[in-house]
Formats: C-alpha cells, sequence, structure tokens
C-alpha cells in the first residue's frame, strides 16, 4: 500500500492492532505497524501518540454520544433512567462491525496491566462526565455521582459480556439485563 492511499489512520489501527495480537504490544514498534499500514512512522505519529493510543481512539467521540443522548431526555428524567438512554444513546459506536474489533482489543487489554488502568481511568472520566451532565440538570451531586456510577458499571458489565466469544446479543441488549439487574437488586 502506498503512502496516499486513504484512511492512513485506520490502517494504522488495523496493522496496530493485528500486531499486537500476534506478537505482543511489548514486542510490536511504531516502525512494525508504520510498515505494515503501508506509511512511514512520521505518518504514524501524525495520528497516534505513542502506541498504546491506538487502542484508545474515538474516545472522545464515544463521550460525546453519552452526553448527548443524556442532554436529549426530558427534563424531570429521573438521573439512572437518563444515563440508561446515556448507554442507549451510544449504540451506533458499539454497531455489529465493531465487536471484532472490540474483541481483540479486549485480549491486548487484558494482558497488560498498564491499558487496563488506561482504561479504568476513561471510564473514571466518562462517570465524571456523566455526573456533571447530570448535575447541571438540577440533581443532586451525592445522586449524580450514584447514578453516574452504577451507570458505567452496567455499561462495563454489559461490555465485558458483549466482547465474549461467543455472545451473540447487542450492547444495548446486554445494558439492559444489566439496569434490570441492577434494579432488582435495589428491591431487595
Amino acid at each position: 500500500m502506498g503512502r496516499w492511499e486513504p484512511d492512513a489512520r485506520g490502517r494504522l489501527a488495523a496493522a496496530a492492532l493485528d500486531l499486537y495480537v500476534e506478537r505482543g504490544l511489548d514486542e510490536t514498534t511504531v516502525a512494525d505497524i508504520a510498515a505494515r499500514a503501508g506509511v512511514t512512522e512520521r505518518t504514524f505519529f501524525r495520528h497516534f501518540t505513542d502506541k498504546r493510543e491506538v487502542l484508545f481512539v474515538g474516545s472522545d467521540g464515544f463521550e460525546e454520544l453519552f452526553l448527548d443522548a443524556l442532554a436529549a431526555t426530558p427534563p424531570g428524567t429521573p438521573p439512572l433512567e437518563a444515563v440508561a438512554a446515556a448507554l442507549e444513546g451510544a449504540q451506533d459506536f458499539f454497531s455489529e462491525e465493531r465487536r471484532p474489533w472490540s474483541r481483540r482489543r479486549g485480549i491486548v487489554i487484558a494482558a497488560h496491566a498498564s491499558l487496563q488502568e488506561r482504561e479504568l481511568h476513561k471510564m473514571a472520566h466518562l462517570s465524571d462526565s456523566l455526573a456533571a451532565a447530570l448535575t447541571a440538570r438540577g440533581t443532586d451531586a451525592a445522586s449524580a455521582r450514584l447514578a453516574a456510577d452504577a451507570g458505567i458499571a452496567v455499561f462495563r458489565f454489559a461490555f465485558a459480556r458483549w466482547i465474549a466469544p461467543d455472545e451473540t446479543r447487542t450492547l444495548v441488549e446486554l445494558e439492559r439485563e444489566g439496569l434490570a439487574a441492577l434494579r432488582a437488586l435495589a428491591a431487595s
């Protein structure tokens, strides 16, 4: 592939993930990724700050989908219901076409404590953003924090199931199931 081929960022991300699964993250260099994608190392660094960043591409857009869906809920929507709407609002990001990528990404992240930490940081940031959005809508800070953290716990639970090898249900179905289980626990 020549350097003039379109979607260098996408090719770099695909090449990186392939190499991480084949060789491991630590054994893969930026030069390896760039060569596999048919671009220069300089092109890699135009798109990513380091080789770990490839696994977290799209995080900003991902968070924006959650926040936009939460903002679209009617005023007065209970906090947990608003967070449930936020979870469903990100469904386009987690399309069926994305599941194979997410499964492979999950394998790489599970093998590295530093990547797990970064993933947890990303989830904590998303929870902070949801809590702030709920507070801005008039929810008291404690309820906003609890609803946001509960929503992220449900998301993480559903996502782990969604990327399981034999799982075929959508992420939204799994999130709804997780929310129902949470509500049942709260009622018991």
